[in-house]
């Protein structure tokens, strides 16, 4: 952990040696783990509770509003512009400069996201009327509305959270960060159980606030440690300084990129509330089960990663920057994949194991297992996504991935036009992989004529046995699955074994240098 003499940094360089970023994702993805699990854990719990109901579609409706101005505003736009900042400040010895530059903008942050929702509460029968409970009946718009109003406090404390996040990933602190998301994770758990069963669907929303507070408070003991050991505080103003000015210009272009996916979620949130009630609570199930690997593998990684990326682009490292980035994007394909396969093919049972008791009912697995199987295409790619994104962020170049992202965000939102009548949810979900498969795409083309060669040989290679392994995979679970789809339990918990056994097999037959670092690894602990 640094520390800090008249504004000197005494610690090693930000940037991370090879064996020191493998540690720091392993701890990340440890804690990605638990937070993912505790995140099973609430929707099992919130499926049991309330199965596809429509006082659920109400509920996941308005976690839209809060979810877009925290995603839009303050979540990854200003983390992605902020890091690169505070880290390049660190690398020059300059710590007074970084630690003022937070200050300023967890100021403005704060300010900024405090008179937006108040406006947004004021307004939010209209609102969700015209959006995202658009065809609701009008006693679930009112209910709708009345949730969005509570959870709209939510940004605010995000917004400062992520900052503190920035900082302490900066600093290759990992921990406290990655713990975060399992308190708010667990907070949520207890309201479900503990509140729901007198409070209804308000119980989930007192949760997500009292989770939100401590996923700010997990993290502040690091931040009250580190300021009483400098020379100085945080800052209250500052904020026309170059470096904030130059935050908010790297911010600005990813802002319209998060923007254009966050739409997204509006526009099929809008649409699904055409369909039968439990639509959107069907795809938000299938969304956050695909998002399970996501978030263990490539925002597991892409966390460890981002700061050295910066560091290196900072001191002009750009062989050790395609270096490290071909490492995490093998190591991402290599994870993911055969998860792409495992979900499409044991996807049914596997949503059959987690849900189905309760108010969660089988008409409820069908409907969830039908989004899934089109969410799961694209796993690969949005994992990938994590990666390569944050490659171009620490280059400070934030317009390209948002010029590709809005490209995918029309073409998704034509596709989800299209397809939402053959398909219903099916369709939605279909869009979204499809537009996220050609936007990753894209941009591993642009990067490559960017930075000259990533490894793009050795990448192609490793994909080529790693999609091999996943097609054999494949070949045995299938047959499997159809035989005892009478059993999902068993399918879904043998089927994982048995397709990870032979993924894991077929890929140390190939030599799959993946597999091989892995078992260096296993051996030499």
């Amino acid at each position: 952990m640094p520390r800090y003499n008249s504004g000197v940094v005494s610690e090693t360089s930000p940037t991370t040696p090879p064996r020191q970023l493998a540690r720091a994702a392993t701890i990340v993805m440890l804690f990605f783990v638990a937070s993912r699990t505790l995140g099973l854990l609430r929707d099992i719990v919130i499926s049991h509770q309330f199965g596809t109901a429509r006082a659920l579609d109400a509920y996941f409706a308005a976690f839209t509003v809060p979810d877009f101005v925290f995603n839009v505003l303050a979540g990854g736009a200003l983390g992605s512009a902020f890091i690169p900042a505070f880290s390049a400040a660190l690398a020059q010895n300059d710590a007074r400069r970084a630690w003022q530059l937070a200050g300023a903008l967890i100021n403005l942050t704060f300010v900024a996201l405090t008179a937006l929702c108040a406006l947004l509460a004021i307004f939010a029968p209209q609102i969700v009327a015209l959006t995202v409970a658009r065809g609701f009946a009008p006693s679930d718009q009112a209910l709708t509305a009345d949730l969005m109003r509570w959870m709209l406090v939510t940004p605010i404390i995000f917004g400062v959270s992520g900052i503190v996040m920035g900082i302490l990933n900066s600093h290759q602190h990992f921990v406290l960060p990655a713990l975060a998301p399992v308190v708010y994770n667990a907070a949520i758990i207890a309201g479900a159980l503990v509140l729901a069963p007198t409070m209804g669907v308000y119980g989930l929303v007192v949760g997500v606030v009292v989770g939100a507070v401590l996923h700010l408070a997990a993290q502040v003991p690091w931040l009250i440690w580190k300021l009483e050991i400098s020379d100085f505080r945080l800052p209250i103003s500052n904020l026309q300084s170059a470096d904030v000015r130059e935050v908010i210009r790297l911010m600005l272009p990813r802002t319209l990129g998060i923007a254009a996916v966050q739409i997204n979620f509006v526009v099929n949130t809008i649409l699904a509330s055409t369909l039968p009630a439990g639509a959107i609570a069907a795809l938000a199930y299938a969304w956050r089960v695909m998002l399970l690997p996501v978030g263990v593998v490539g925002q597991s990684l892409a966390t460890a990663v981002f700061p050295t990326f910066s560091a290196q682009t900072a001191r002009q490292e750009l062989d050790d920057f395609r270096d490290t980035f071909s490492m995490a994007l093998r190591a991402t394909l290599y994870l993911t994949i055969p998860a792409t396969v495992g979900l499409i093919v044991l996807g049914a049972p596997f949503i059959a194991l987690l849900f189905q008791r309760g108010q969660f009912d089988a008409r409820s697995t069908a409907e969830t297992a039908w989004a899934l199987q089109f969410f799961a295409l694209a796993l690969f790619a949005h994992s990938g996504l994590e990666i390569v994104s944050r490659a171009f962020y620490a280059l400070h170049d934030t317009a390209t991935p948002v010029v590709v992202g809005v490209g995918a965000m029309a073409l998704n939102i034509a596709l989800s036009i299209v397809l939402i009548a053959p398909l219903a949810h099916g369709g939605l979900a279909l869009a979204n992989s499809i537009a996220t498969i050609l936007e990753v795409s894209t941009l591993l083309v642009i990067l490559r004529r960017r930075v000259g060669d990533i490894d793009a040989r050795r990448i192609a290679l490793s994909t080529a046995r790693i999609v091999v392994a996943a097609i054999a995979m494949a070949v045995v679970l299938v047959p499997f699955a159809d035989y005892f789809s009478s059993s999902p339990v068993f399918t879904a918990i043998v089927g994982t074994a048995i397709g990870a056994a032979v993924y894991f097999i077929v890929t140390l037959a190939l030599r799959s240098e993946e597999i091989a670092f892995v078992l260096r690894r296993i051996a030499r602990r």
